[in-house]
């Protein structure tokens, strides 16, 4: 089959930095190409040429066999370009028919003609499969899952040749992994290309037929997913041999330092009551929705706790988040963007403004001795920019995930809550984001470790805990679980 896409030859250049030095790409009708890299390598940028935010330098690009230079986002979007990204574009209190039809609604003498854009948004619905989701349900209250529905949705309404789904599985449960796979084939069978981007490789195996790997601005392989293998792929993305995908440190849990108590928040989490030992890292998984994040949240004083205790140490801090954080409580957001970071602010700020004392006198803040403490933890932590006084919504996501690690560590707290800490950053950074986590807790820190990816938490973890409905189903060992036992445990199964 002739190529749907060609990307030939693209360079683009932000100042002295080359974010994209020579890249191709091909995408066929009916394929699923994947594009994987680490974080920094040049696919965000890609995309942004491809779907006409970003102009590049030179090369060329064609689409259906025609000449393609968008001159914006809607011209990209006008030829059949569609991108759906990792943090979803939909206005939550308007209808799941709105949605869809947002910016492509169909008009006569100034009137909306409601029956034919109800007609359309049905056709695409039952199309994909879902036609129970409703065109008057407001958007906000679907789930992840059906949200995403919603933006595949717009984009067959636009007649989209080519779809990029950038990062679509981080939020999503296993179920709807599986439902977004089923879709992603039907809409290949209807003869679109699908560019597929993710740090997940074995999805990636799942879902995809042909791969490209960018590093460093560069296309630097490219063929079918069959004739590789996943430690293939790691070495050409970040070239060199990797070892362990999980590094393990050792590290041997001491006293309990941080005891829950029957705590209950206003929905949830209901009646969860742990344990926390110094140098131990404890895993806490289950389905989207079960109170994981709420539980973090409560801990670190950002939700009401309606009953029960937290201690820390021998103290019972008040539920605040100051109070929690000169207990030494440190916590990471699982929402990098919207609450994790300041992305106006720079990495300096962003690193020192939970703990400015070292910095203060007289009501001055010393930047020199500020900077030199910042430097420290950047060199530590590898994150990689310009300098301190880079802005973080400038860094790749994983470089912005370490700022929010070192931000915890910066404050020396002794107990870190990290909250989905390797969502959507490359396989690479997880090794050294997994060895960071192991030293701390050789150094005699206490982690809970967030996440819904089993393979991580069974790895990385000494003991891993499973949430459901909001209630603490289980706690063991992590040699005791498997994935499967896992999920059964997530889903209110006894096994």
């Amino acid at each position: 089959m002739p190529p749907l896409l060609e990307m030939h030859d693209i360079r683009k250049s932000f100042g002295a930095t080359k974010a994209l030095d020579g890249v191709s790409l091909t995408v066929r009708g009916g394929e699923v190409m994947a594009l994987v890299g680490e974080n920094g390598a040049g696919k965000s940028t890609l995309m942004k040429v491809l779907s006409g935010a970003e102009s590049p330098d030179s090369g060329r690009m064609s689409l259906t066999g025609n000449r393609y230079e968008p001159t914006g986002p809607h011209d990209a979007r006008s030829a059949g370009v569609a991108m759906i990204y990792q943090e979803l574009n939909l206005a939550p209190d308007m209808s799941v028919e709105d949605n869809i039809m947002l910016g492509q609604e169909i008009g006569r003498h100034g009137l909306l003609q409601h029956a034919e854009q109800r007609r359309r948004v049905l056709d695409v619905l039952d199309r994909l499969g879902h036609p129970e989701l409703e065109p008057r349900q407001l958007a906000g209250r679907l789930s992840i899952g059906a949200q995403q529905l919603l933006e595949i949705a717009r984009a067959l309404v636009m007649q989209a040749r080519v779809i990029v789904f950038d990062e679509p599985t981080s939020s999503l449960t296993r179920h709807d992994v599986t439902r977004l796979f089923t879709v992603i084939r039907s809409l290949c069978e209807g003869g679109i290309g699908v560019i597929y981007i993710s740090h997940f490789l074995e999805e990636v195996s799942e879902v995809a037929e042909r791969y490209t790997v960018l590093r460093d601005g560069r296309s630097v392989g490219t063929g079918m997913l069959k004739d590789v293998s996943e430690r293939d792929l790691v070495r050409l993305m970040v070239d060199r041999e990797v070892g362990d995908l999980f590094p393990s440190v050792p590290h041997e849990p001491g006293e309990v330092v941080l005891r829950i108590k029957d705590v209950s928040g206003v929905r949830t989490p209901l009646n969860v009551s742990l344990d926390l030992r110094r140098g131990e890292i404890l895993g806490i998984t289950g389905l989207v929705g079960a109170g994981r994040t709420e539980l973090m949240r409560c801990l670190f004083g950002l939700n009401e706790v309606v009953s029960g205790s937290v201690a820390i140490g021998n103290v019972e801090p008040r539920p605040t988040p100051r109070a929690r954080i000169r207990a030494g409580l440190g916590f990471v957001s699982e929402d990098r963007k919207g609450e994790g970071l300041a992305q106006a602010r720079s990495i300096a700020d962003n690193m020192t403004y939970s703990r400015l004392e070292p910095y203060s006198k007289g009501g001055w803040l010393r930047l020199r001795q500020r900077r030199v403490q910042v430097e420290h933890w950047m060199e530590r932590l590898h994150v990689r920019a310009r300098s301190p006084e880079q802005a973080v919504a400038d860094l790749s996501g994983g470089n912005q995930q370490k700022v929010a690690l070192a931000r915890v560590l910066h404050q020396e707290a002794d107990v870190l809550l990290l909250d989905e800490p390797t969502r959507g950053i490359d396989v690479g950074t997880k090794a050294e984001i997994y060895r960071l986590i192991g030293e701390l807790a050789a150094a005699g820190k206490a982690v809970i470790f967030i996440s819904s990816y089993f393979a991580e938490l069974l790895s990385v973890c000494d003991r891993v805990a499973v949430m459901s409905r909001g209630r603490l189903q289980d706690v063991r060992p992590a040699g005791e679980w498997d994935e499967e036992s896992i999920l059964s445990n997530a889903m209110g199964s006894d096994v």
